[in-house]
């Protein structure tokens, strides 16, 4: 029986860890310089939620060995890609929209990652804990940034660096800790081959 192949389980982990850090970066970069205009942060957002969102589909056809960071990313995934389109088409008007999304999106990976988090309790990973903290602080700056949308540009930019920033936090150490890759990992579906016994007396 031939191993899974590990390349679909390094992209979507090293791809992770790569956008996550992109997402930082971002997060960090409108947090310092909340002056930005509402096209370079459009275009940015944008960028990002469609890498994040191919990412995440990789990582959840990639079938890691313990299956936890991407296991609720498919539908996750095709959402990004799809809003971070819609950013891109107009990226200078939507600010408010904008902040909504990324608002919604935290808040909801936040509670998927407090859910990931006791899962990998019982995998025995003892950082779990550190991911339900990232986690519940996160989902807190996604709601904040849903309800609280009406704040001057300048404050809401920095809100929005905020969020980015725990978002990318989250999923980098979330993907760091609970991602698993083995060379030898075996396919879900074990092959078998069957042959018919025949009574050679009749």
């Amino acid at each position: 029986m031939r191993p899974r192949s590990v390349a679909p389980m390094k992209i979507a982990k090293f791809g992770c860890i790569a956008i996550s850090v992109l997402i930082c970066a971002v997060g960090i970069f409108f947090i310092a310089v909340p002056d930005t205009s509402a096209k370079i942060i459009g275009i940015l957002v944008g960028i990002s939620a469609v890498l994040f969102g191919i990412i995440r589909i990789v990582g959840c056809l990639s079938k890691d060995l313990y299956r936890l960071a991407f296991q609720y990313d498919m539908e996750a995934g095709i959402l990004l890609v799809v809003l971070g389109g819609i950013i891109l088409i107009n990226p200078g008007n939507l600010m408010s929209f904008i902040c909504i999304v990324i608002g919604i999106a935290a808040l909801i990976d936040g509670i998927f990652k407090i859910r990931i988090s006791l899962d990998s309790k019982k995998f025995g990973i003892k950082s779990w804990w550190a991911i339900t903290a990232l986690a519940a602080v996160t989902a807190v700056i996604g709601a904040v940034l849903i309800f609280d949308s009406s704040t001057s540009a300048a404050l809401l930019t920095v809100f929005l660096g905020i969020s980015l920033l725990a978002e990318g936090l989250l999923n980098l150490y979330t993907v760091i800790t609970t991602v698993r890759i083995i060379k030898n990992q075996q396919p879900d579906i074990i092959e078998a081959e069957y042959y018919e016994i025949t009574d050679d007396k009749n």
